[in-house]
């Protein structure tokens, strides 16, 4: 690879470090007016933070690699052997890559916001870069469900282009009906008969057709109304912790064909959302950084707003207001307007000259991202009345750690942080991503580690899939991409994540998450398949816009998590050599194991069509235009939802197909010259694209083939290294070209 380091830059000497000037005067002048904390404690604290952890988490990265190393020579050695499981496991055990489980014990953090601890619901991960789509995503506590019906193909087809369908509007209503029916069923009667909402003495009155009265089969479901008693502009039903308004307004043109007049029914829908500084964006100097620090900051003040043309009109959009309701006694009833937002930092690995230590040396981003973001978030939890952490905490979602003695490391960095800021011990919490496999296999230990912060668990599967075909590389070629989803270690992995918090006390005090829906058109699919997630005991999965949160909320109200949960405690799990099964492709018997017959021609094309086509795709959008995460057409032209963990499975696996001579180099080359053309096209409508080909020399196609052709090297298989260098030399040739 040729010599992508960025170029020198002035920087300001401050406690012994040099810090790039833009990222001091943001600090100085715009995050640390109002949190109390003076620039000399910050900038000391960060000082101290470098000197006494760098070596450490440089230590940590070096014990990676030296795993990894033991890895691939067992493998290395074995080659020719049917795979012992046995003697894998205890050769695990032996150079401590798998670590003995301690006694049992539950975790206790304090201060913990019910939507953390007891409310199952959907979350939202947003990019922190893009002001817009933040403050979309922390305003969706609150969606509609009869535009999220409408508008998407869950009632199984699209909408016509065009205005308003009535046609379409009655199956909406149906559907909703139907669902109110399942989730707050009336005494007797249905929501479909419904021709009026009125309170009295407190309690809430359905008039049906043929006026027959009734009410909630179960009283406590109503929660609350706005506008007068007889004729209520609103009515708020609650149901397994989870608010669904019916707005009323019969001089609407939904409502005016409604008998009951209802206009709309809006969802308490993402009750948490991540804020993420990592794979979602695309920050790779102190530039992107301050930006993306700078978003954080108006969050967390409340005062962050864009204004944008949509459809020919000017709009401005800030976070939403609380809600306030009447409650059935008479009293005020507040409700927060937008979700509880935590925040994601980077990973160990990730390194920036944003700041330089006292040896000119580049410091862990990690360092900064945990020092500045709860530096910022102050505003929030030192206000009078918190609006972000009603409970005064801090979230800090930290992914991509290996093992208990990384997430200890980053409990310590924590630690260091409440210190300088005088923060009370535990008031930080750690959201663990279980997504690398040394962290599956020792989730109880990890969680050990941090037992009086964690916030959460949550399984990635696309970073652990990734993660699975680097650490087991030398052990032969993997099943195809698509398959990976059915095989053992995956599944095994998935319920193990939900017994181990369990078994850990999460339940009531913390959240065991799943991972994302990434096609995000296809609500559909989403709607028939992701309540799996709460049904397996998750109380809480993510989801790619508010739309799809609004939806997905329906599952929560049709599964009692709390209740699936209890049933769940106390069960036998799957056993560790389910989750060390190696997703190995299996050549016919008698054929070596890397034989041109596992797979055939066609199988073997189509799988590198498909990987790099996206990567490709992602990629010429994140070098060239800094976008980090986007819904990407795939090679059959469905939308995507892709980020860096996406482009970590399909790197490593081309990688992995190479290495074992499935396929060659040359056969590669010209897949991913062919593919370049595919997204080409896919692109040709955006303005600000630049194609590929023919040239084939740009900072993105020549990244993407890196990628692959020295994925073997990678650590981890992490893409951040090769995407992060190049972005900065393509963002160093477009400021000459200017």
């Amino acid at each position: 690879m040729t010599d992508l380091q960025p170029p020198t830059r002035q920087s300001d000497f401050v406690e012994g470090l040099q810090v790039d000037p833009e990222l001091h005067r943001f600090i100085d002048e715009e995050a640390l007016p109002g949190t109390g904390i003076d620039p000399a404690v910050f900038w000391r604290g960060l000082a101290e933070l470098i000197e006494r952890y760098s070596g450490r988490n440089r230590e940590l990265l070096e014990r990676r690699a030296e795993l990894q190393s033991a890895i691939d020579s067992w493998h290395l050695e074995h080659r020719d052997a049917p795979h012992d499981a046995s003697a894998y496991r205890s050769f695990l055990e032996s150079i401590g890559y798998l670590q003995p489980a301690g006694p049992d014990f539950e975790i206790d953090p304090n201060h913990v916001d019910p939507e953390i601890a007891t409310i199952a619901g959907p979350q939202l991960v947003v990019p922190v870069t893009i002001a817009r789509y933040a403050l979309n995503a922390a305003n969706a506590r609150w969606v509609s469900l009869y535009d999220a019906l409408y508008g998407t193909d869950a009632l199984g087809d699209l909408p016509e282009p065009g205005p308003y369908d009535p046609a379409r509007g009655a199956r909406v209503v149906a559907w909703v009906r139907t669902f109110l029916d399942r989730a707050v069923p009336l005494g007797n009667g249905s929501h479909a008969d419904a021709v009026g909402y009125r309170v009295a003495d407190g309690r809430l009155e359905v008039t049906l057709g043929g006026q027959r009265a009734s009410g909630p089969a179960d009283p406590t479901a109503f929660a609350g109304y706005r506008g007068d008693p007889d004729a209520p502009t609103a009515v708020l039903l609650r149901h397994h912790g989870l608010h669904i308004e019916l707005v009323i307004d019969r001089k609407s043109e939904v409502g005016a064909g409604d008998p009951a007049g209802i206009s709309d029914v809006v969802m308490e829908a993402a009750v948490t959302t991540i804020v993420d500084f990592e794979d979602s964006v695309a920050t790779v100097d102190a530039a992107d950084k301050v930006a993306a620090y700078r978003n954080w900051l108006g969050l967390m003040k409340g005062d962050l707003e864009v204004t944008f043309d949509k459809g020919g009109r000017e709009l401005t959009r800030r976070l939403a207001a609380d809600q306030v309701f009447q409650a059935p006694d008479g009293t005020a009833a507040t409700l927060p307007g937008r979700a509880l937002l935590l925040v994601r930092n980077v990973g160990h690995l990730i390194m920036t000259d944003a700041v330089l230590d006292a040896d000119g040396q580049q410091i862990p981003e990690g360092f900064l991202d945990a020092l500045i973001t709860v530096t910022i978030a102050l505003h929030d939890v030192r206000r009078p009345l918190p609006t972000n952490s009603r409970a005064g905490s801090v979230y800090v979602v930290k992914p991509k750690m290996h093992g208990p003695a990384e997430v200890a490391f980053f409990d310590e960095v924590l630690g260091h942080v409440e210190a300088v800021l005088g923060l009370e011990a535990g008031t930080v919490k750690i959201g663990l991503m279980d997504e690398e496999r040394r962290t599956s296999v020792n989730l109880k230990e990890c969680i050990r580690a941090a037992r009086t912060r964690i916030a959460f668990i949550n399984t990635g599967f696309l970073d652990r899939t990734g993660d699975e075909i680097h650490t087991s590389m030398e052990a032969g070629p993997m099943v195809r991409k698509g398959a990976m989803r059915a095989e053992r270690f995956l599944s095994s992995y998935e319920e193990h994540n939900v017994n181990v918090g369990l078994a850990c006390g999460l339940r009531g005090r913390a959240q065991i998450g799943k991972g994302m829906w990434t096609a995000a058109d296809r609500m559909g699919q989403m709607l028939a398949e992701k309540i799996g997630h709460p049904k397996a005991g998750a109380n809480c999965a993510w989801v790619p816009s508010p739309t799809a949160a609004a939806l997905h909320a329906t599952h929560y109200h049709e599964v009692d998590v709390a209740a699936v949960q209890e049933g769940l405690i106390g069960r036998s799990g799957p056993t560790l050599e389910g989750m060390l099964t190696l997703p190995l492709a299996r050549p016919p018997a008698g054929e070596p194991l890397a034989s041109e017959k596992t797979f055939s021609a066609e199988e073997i094309r189509s799988e590198l069509d498909n990987n790099a086509q996206g990567i490709l795709g992602y990629l010429v959008r994140w070098i060239d235009q800094g976008v980090g995460c986007s819904k990407v057409p795939d090679i059959n032209d469905v939308a995507l939802m892709e980020d860096r963990a996406t482009c970590r499975i399909s790197s490593q696996h081309i990688a992995n197909w190479l290495h074992h001579g499935i396929v060659d180099r040359d056969t590669v080359i010209a897949t991913m010259k062919r593919m370049a053309e595919v997204v080409d096209r896919q692109n040709a409508g955006d303005p600000h694209y630049v194609p590929m080909a023919p040239a084939y020399t740009g900072e993105a196609f020549q990244g993407a083939c890196e990628l692959v052709l020295e994925g073997v090297e990678q650590p981890s298989g992490y893409t951040e290294p090769i995407v992060h260098a190049r972005r900065r030399r393509e963002k160093a040739i477009q400021a000459k070209e200017i």
